[in-house]
């Protein structure tokens, strides 16, 4: 798991959406965490050496914190502003009234109690799958090379590095291989940094070429990523538009409240002059359903779920409000290599060009293959289809040269080296022949090593048109190393490559094409090729190719590019940055997909970032979601997860504030009309359980598919405040008339069961509006709640426990008009408010 930078009262920092771990404080010094560096052990730690420094405590103990610990959920579902609020007045009314007038309290610590083991679910399941995405490094024992976890590296351990590998501690380097790192996780910076031996590498860091080993000089809580994290990161929602729009509703909520009860305390307890107890217990019972303590709660239990849902799936999610992030999404960029098609290749041509012979292409690409102990899927392929019979030849380190096996490869000897890099697009060896003359070879991109003009790339674009992928394999006239190598290298052979198409991947775009999500395909391959490949999935737009290389630079011209065109080849690293950023410059949420190290700049400037479960370290470490069963169909399923927590709260937010909206209205009429407050808490409670409690359960944890739209907070309120006007003016209006109706004891008895009535029905009718589009178990809730009330209404035992008694006829079928009535405003109010503003 990442640990995310976080200031230190735990809240994100500002400026940035995906925070980098940066500024660490004038402690932490980036530029000399090492100690004087030891000496080299190529065979690394002996077993007994291993386990006297275990003894010591010189162990990488950092814990691995993928969640709240139960502490931390249990305080942060227990201790709420408005649970204290709660808590006080449910305390207030066990000592003054009876207890079905504290009903409220219990509800309330059910509900906490859902929203404890709800989250304490979802820590297993990150945990869990957290363990299982772990990173393995290999760690150099005994002179014998394994992966072990990332805890049971020892201070002095010898950590070998390749491609795409994090550094999980500090140290110094002890081998290099054109050692290539990113260091702009710590320092900001996003050029990678060429390291020797001797240098320092700081853990959080990570490999973008070549390879190497190094010494771990600090462990635990010393390395500086681990006092990072521990200075730094706390466990947090970090934004959600969803979460701060609740946050923003609830402290508005807050400032209307005080006043209020203020108010409704004066006129209950001063003004009328009423029983003590009575006044209390119906000023208790203005004051607690202006509280939509269920909206925050009910909020954490579907993230919960939905991180429990998305694990069965294998799907990690790192910070909880991705779900909702990838909900909002409208532009996916993929990577194609490892998300469209499968890790594999398979050589199925070699063309010798310029009368090159065959058997001595065949020697030079099996040469070519022993060259590098970490290949690509590239070069692995070439390794497959040209074998070296004995064992790979390892790149010779300092000019020793090492022989390649196989056949008359025994003579030919591997000099030097040089990875793949994506900036380069080419890798390259150098070999001494068995003749003893000394050659210099390049593989990689042909339109990168051949000039523009050269006939070749007529035959390799028809290669591309089908799909196929193409490497030059060219002779270079100078040294390996030097400025420029490429140019002027002679072609000597064409390795033709056929890539695995992933069988889910046609209908995973298939259903972003459904969802109107727009899909990029960004490689750093032939932009035909890819082009190709995606045509094969179905991709709409395949035929919109364009060579990055002439992309504009310009942001705004870079946009337009990225809106007119579905397929994008020969894209640095850097540009894909660049392509995230001009998407999101007009206005566009960008998720990005990826698995190699190439992605991991534009993985962490998109709004969601997701990686395979097989990619990179790197990439694991910076994406917000990881699929852990390296499948790109899981998508859609996160997709979908995100739309149904979005669309439901947004739903049931309504009912919610609904409540807030008349609660509020109802106590300030009462205290301008200077009369008694119509309800106790138990009536309240029952309304509450029945219109919201119970439905907003429900209706928040069902299928929906609808696309997430921006501005929760106005989105909700346009209907929220109508809605709670109508109630409130209707229920205040039965009120009225019935306390004219009314007259002697048990008067204020029948009108608030007249008042409860109409404010029962105009809130089961906001109910059924939100409860549409209609299904058999939502007309099935809607009328169970209507027969809920029933059930008391005409109970006795029911009637005298819950005070409601509706007495005479005029009264109630008066309520019951006021009600339809208020229904038809609503339904007009509901109707007009989404032609106006859109739903």
């Amino acid at each position: 798991m990442t640990q995310r930078a976080l200031d230190s009262s735990g809240e994100q920092t500002p400026g940035s959406s995906r925070p980098t771990m940066i500024d660490a404080g004038a402690e932490l010094d980036p530029v000399h965490p090492m100690e004087p560096p030891p000496a080299p052990r190529p065979d690394g730690l002996s077993t007994a050496e291993v386990a006297e420094r275990v003894a010591r405590g010189e162990v990488n103990d950092v814990p691995v914190r993928s969640s709240r610990s139960v502490t931390e959920i249990v305080r942060a579902n227990v201790f709420t502003r408005f649970n204290l609020i709660i808590g006080v007045l449910w305390v207030i009314m066990l000592f003054v009234a009876p207890i079905q007038d504290s009903l409220f309290g219990f509800v309330i610590v059910a509900n906490t109690g859902i929203g404890i083991i709800q989250e304490w679910r979802a820590k297993k399941t990150l945990d869990s799958l957290a363990v299982i995405g772990e990173a393995k490094p290999t760690v150099r024992r005994d002179g014998v090379a394994a992966e072990i976890s990332t805890s049971e590296i020892v201070l002095g351990d010898l950590v070998e590095l390749g491609p795409g590998d994090k550094v999980v501690v500090d140290g110094t380097v002890s081998e290099a291989d054109s050692l290539e790192i990113d260091e702009s996780l710590l320092t900001g910076e996003a050029d990678p940094v060429i390291k020797r031996a001797g240098d320092p590498v700081m853990s959080g860091s990570f490999v973008v070429a070549g390879g190497g080993a190094f010494t771990a000089t600090k462990v635990g809580r010393e390395a500086y990523a681990a006092q990072l994290a521990e200075e730094a990161s706390r466990f947090t929602l970090v934004h959600s538009e969803l979460r701060s729009g609740i946050s923003t509703i609830l402290k508005y909520v807050t400032w209307m409240m005080v006043p209020t009860a203020i108010g409704l305390i004066i006129s209950q307890l001063v003004v009328k002059d009423n029983n003590f107890k009575e006044s209390v217990a119906r000023t208790v019972g203005g004051i607690v359903p202006m509280i939509p303590e269920g909206l925050v709660l009910l909020t954490s239990v579907a993230f919960a779920i939905g991180v429990v849902r998305l694990g069965r799936k294998q799907c990690l999610v790192q910070e909880l409000p991705a779900i909702e992030g990838l909900a909002r999404v409208d532009v996916v960029c993929l990577d194609k290599t490892g998300t469209l098609t499968e890790g594999g290749m398979n050589v199925t041509e070699v063309r010798p060009l310029n009368g090159s012979d065959e058997a001595y292409v065949t020697q030079v690409l099996r040469t070519f293959g022993s060259s590098d102990p970490r290949p690509n899927a590239s070069l692995q392929a070439i390794i497959d289809a040209y074998p070296a019979a004995g064992g790979d030849a390892l790149p010779a380190s300092g000019g020793d040269a090492l022989p390649a096996s196989g056949g008359d490869a025994e003579s030919w000897t591997v000099t030097d080296a040089m990875p793949f890099s994506s900036a380069r697009k080419y890798s390259g060896a150098a070999f001494t022949e068995a003749d003893g003359t000394d050659s210099v070879w390049l593989l990689g991109a042909p339109d990168v090593l051949l000039s523009e003009g050269d006939a070749t790339l007529t035959e390799i674009e028809q290669l591309n048109e089908q799909g196929l992928r193409v490497l030059l394999l060219a002779r270079a006239e100078g040294e390996l190393d030097a400025p420029g190598a490429a140019a002027g290298a002679a072609p000597t052979a064409l390795v033709v490559l056929e890539q695995r198409l992933r069988p889910d991947a046609g209908d995973t775009l298939a259903y972003f094409a459904d969802q109107n999500v727009a899909t990029k395909v960004i490689s750093g391959d032939n932009a035909v090729s890819v082009g190709a490949v995606a045509g094969k999935l179905g991709l709409a737009g395949a035929e919109n190719t364009l060579d990055a290389r002439r992309l504009p630079t310009d942001p705004d011209e870079m946009a337009t590019a990225m809106e007119e065109n579905a397929v994008f080849g020969r894209v640095t690293p850097q540009q894909k940055r660049d392509m995230v950023a001009a998407l999101q410059s007009r206005g566009h949420t960008v998720a990005m997909t990826g698995d190699g190290v190439n992605d991991v700049l534009a993985l962490k400037d998109a709004d969601i970032g997701v990686s395979m479960g097989s990619g990179s370290e790197a990439t694991r470490a910076v994406a917000q979601i990881v699929l852990l069963n390296n499948s790109f169909a899981t998508l859609p399923s996160v997709v979908a997860e995100g739309r149904r927590v979005i669309g439901n709260i947004t739903r049931v937010a309504t009912l919610f504030l609904t409540k807030t909206v008349y609660s509020v209205l109802l106590a300030i009429l009462v205290v301008c009309f200077q009369v008694e407050y119509p309800f106790l808490p138990r009536h309240l409670t029952l309304l509450s359980t029945l219109t919201i409690g119970v439905p907003a359960f429900f209706l928040a944890l069902a299928p929906n598919k609808e696309r997430a739209q921006p501005h929760f907070v106005r989105r909700v309120m346009r209907y929220a405040i109508p809605s709670g006007v109508i109630a409130a003016a209707a229920t205040f209006a039965t009120y009225l008339v019935a306390r004219h109706y009314y007259s002697g004891e048990g008067a204020l008895e029948a009108e608030t069961s007249a008042a409860t009535l109409t404010l029962f029905l105009v809130s089961m009718w906001v109910l059924a509006i939100i409860a549409r589009p209609y299904t058999w178990w939502r007309v099935g809730l809607v009328a169970a709640m209507g027969l809920g009330f029933l059930i008391v209404l005409v109970v006795p035992w029911l009637q005298d426990f819950f005070a409601l008694k509706l007495v005479g006829a005029p009264m109630p079928w008066t309520a019951v008009g006021i009600a339809v009535a208020a229904a038809a405003l609503l339904e007009f109010t509901w109707r007009w408010v989404g032609r106006r503003f859109g739903m």
